[in-house]
């Protein structure tokens, strides 16, 4: 019986481990229908790498999706902060373009990039 026992609790089926959040997942699975979660997902990714515009850089587009232009701005503004000290030769030339092509926009919808 305390066989039976310590083999059916051997059995007992463990939940599988997580994957690590890395730094692609803002866009990875993205369903237009329900961009608040998508929203949730990549403020993981912008949380586990604070130091990297590139998550600022896809939530941009999220916000951008959502119709919300303020937080959009808000997080190129932070993404441009952080690559202010960065060599130009040690950022991606497409991120690079990407924000300031955004910072633009973002100029261009109003006062402090707050225009809706």
């Amino acid at each position: 019986m305390l066989l039976l026992a310590l083999l059916l609790a051997g059995c007992v089926e463990q939940p599988l481990p997580q994957r690590p959040i890395t730094r692609e997942d803002c866009l990875r699975s993205v369903n237009l229908e329900d961009l608040p979660s998508a929203l949730q997902q990549c403020d993981k990714v912008v949380s586990a790498f604070p130091k990297d515009p590139g998550p600022l850089n896809e939530r941009f587009l999220l916000h951008t999706l959502a119709g919300n232009t303020a937080a959009a701005c808000r997080d190129i503004a932070q993404a441009i902060t952080l690559t202010a000290g960065v060599p130009k030769t040690n950022l991606d030339p497409i991120l690079r373009q990407d924000l300031e092509v955004r910072q633009r926009s973002c100029s261009e919808d109003g006062p402090a990039g707050q225009g809706g």
